[in-house]
């Protein structure tokens, strides 16, 4: 059954290949405007964490903010087909402007290893396929629920030399070895950490399981750290690369201070363009508001 799902998925990826961007997007959207009038499990969970991390928004913003939000994503998913299957130089095309990449470069220039964070903010396939044209990185690596499909996403994410290091032991002993050779390793800094792997503190105001890997690395490498998001432009213009230095707190030798820090990193890039962060994704899991558990599913 998984080896037929990955064909499927894999077939629907090379015709969303088949569209422009725009129409793409466009695709994207009616799905994200299904998902605003239906009751899925993806609205629900969109729905709660706006609610929870903009308490200050009216009702009627925070619906606003939720449908916009929902329509994102909707891009974000029929984008997809584009990133993985256009040629390249075709993909790296749609980047209309880069901010911020001398803060990458000062790191380098210290003679430092860096690593990138890349929320689920904006497109962030097109952060790693655009990291790995700057210099040799290492990415740390999920394999996908479909198991069939990890081949494919390996072959996709790696195509320019990309190394996918595995999220095991053996993985983040090889992500402490290329920092410490001045290298640059990518980590997507949002997921709910496994077993001991996590510390909950503030993110948006609600306490947040949070990574505590890339506080340890920073720890033990002396590495520094930038953000960097694909902003999605609109009417299918294309994507802003958008660097951001990590917030200062990042470098606390706490360890708690140290991942707070982590998170207001991760906020600063959703603050200018919140309909892009994918809040669909439960990042309260396990956490209590007024002693009651987050999600109700």
């Amino acid at each position: 059954m998984d080896a037929f799902k990955a064909k499927l998925v894999i077939w629907a990826l090379k015709l969303l290949a088949c569209l422009s961007l725009k129409s793409a997007q466009r695709l994207g959207a009616l799905i994200g405007r299904m998902l605003w009038w239906g009751d899925s499990r993806t609205t629900r969970v969109t729905i709660e964490n706006i609610q929870l991390c903009y308490p200050n928004l009216s009702q009627e913003e925070q619906q606003a903010l939720t449908k916009k939000s929902l329509i994102e994503t909707g891009k974000l998913f029929s984008e997809f087909g584009v990133v993985w299957e256009w040629p390249t130089e075709k993909t790296l095309g749609l980047i209309r402007s880069v901010e911020g990449k001398e803060y990458l470069d000062a790191i380098f220039e210290k003679g430092k290893g860096a690593i990138v964070l890349a929320p689920h903010h904006g497109n962030w396939e097109m952060v790693g396929l655009y990291l790995s044209t700057l210099r040799p990185m290492a990415a740390l690596y999920k394999p996908p629920k479909i198991k069939a499909l990890e081949e494919y996403m390996s072959s996709v994410r790696g195509r320019h030399g990309s190394e996918l290091v595995p999220t095991n032991k053996r993985g983040v002993v090889r992500l402490f070895s290329i920092l410490s050779k001045q290298g640059m390793v990518g980590i997507l800094p949002d997921q709910v950490p496994g077993g001991t792997g996590g510390m909950f503190a503030p993110f948006m105001g609600i306490e947040a399981n949070t990574v505590k890997l890339v506080s340890r690395l920073i720890d033990r490498t002396e590495c520094e750290v930038v953000s960097l998001c694909a902003i999605r432009r609109s009417n299918g213009e294309g994507f802003d690369m958008v660097f951001k230095p990590a917030n200062p707190d990042i470098y606390s030798k706490d360890l708690l201070t140290s991942i707070t820090g982590l998170n207001k990193s991760i906020e600063a890039c959703i603050e200018s363009h919140p309909e892009q962060y994918q809040w669909e994704y439960k990042r309260f899991k396990g956490a209590e508001v007024n002693g009651k558990k987050v999600y109700k599913s």
